[in-house]
């Protein structure tokens, strides 16, 4: 199904929307809000049409003189903005995310750094939770590159907690997710953290 497909089926699905919470769909100023509701959300949801293969598949090898084997430096790609919704209550929660790899020492291989905002982008452009949203992010690159280890940190504000319930403005949720090496060397997820600390207290570029 297309963009149009979807916007034609959910345009009187969403007018109904509005009728049902007490609102007139024909006044001036709500006359095209069910479509432009409903592209919102086809354009919110549009992970569900992307593969994170498409992104990951793109790789590089470098060469084993700049890679010794053994090597546990890390590829870290940090606070990557992202803007997700939530399934729960339809509500928008955002942060960041960081992420850190380290390449196999056999394979070498890499992958250009704009592809990890991109699988941060698809995982975040469906109706998710943020611990899963997480996990999916560590389990495309651990399975697509194959390193030696992965480690992923979401950052997020909800809306759902904002906006309703309990109202906490000032309330983050961080999230993390671990594979390979980062499970068994502690060590190398202090060295990641320790780098994020640094990094966001803005006392190192």
């Amino acid at each position: 199904m297309d963009t149009e497909e979807r916007v034609n089926k959910l345009k009187p699905l969403l007018r109904e929307v509005l009728e049902i919470l007490g609102e007139d769909p024909e006044r001036e100023g709500l006359r095209r809000t069910p479509e432009r509701w409903a592209r919102a959300l086809v354009t919110y949801t549009r992970g569900y049409q992307d593969d994170p293969e498409n992104h990951l598949k793109v790789i590089f090898q470098l060469d084993e003189d700049d890679y010794p084997m053994g090597s546990d430096d890390m590829v870290i790609v940090d606070s990557i903005a992202f803007t997700s919704t939530c399934e729960h209550h339809i509500a928008p929660f955002r942060g960041l995310v960081h992420i850190a790899y380290i390449p196999s020492p056999e394979t070498r291989i890499i992958t250009g750094l704009s592809k990890l905002s991109r699988v941060v982008e698809v995982f975040a452009r469906r109706f998710q939770v943020q611990e899963r949203m997480t996990q999916q992010i560590a389990r495309a690159i651990d399975e697509h590159l194959s390193p030696l280890g992965v480690i992923v940190v979401a950052q997020a504000v909800h809306y759902c907690m904002v906006q309703r319930g309990v109202e906490q403005r000032g309330s983050t949720t961080t999230t993390t997710a671990r594979r390979g090496v980062f499970l068994t060397n502690s060590e190398l997820e202090t060295r990641f953290q320790e780098y994020l600390k640094v990094r966001m207290d803005g006392s190192k570029v």
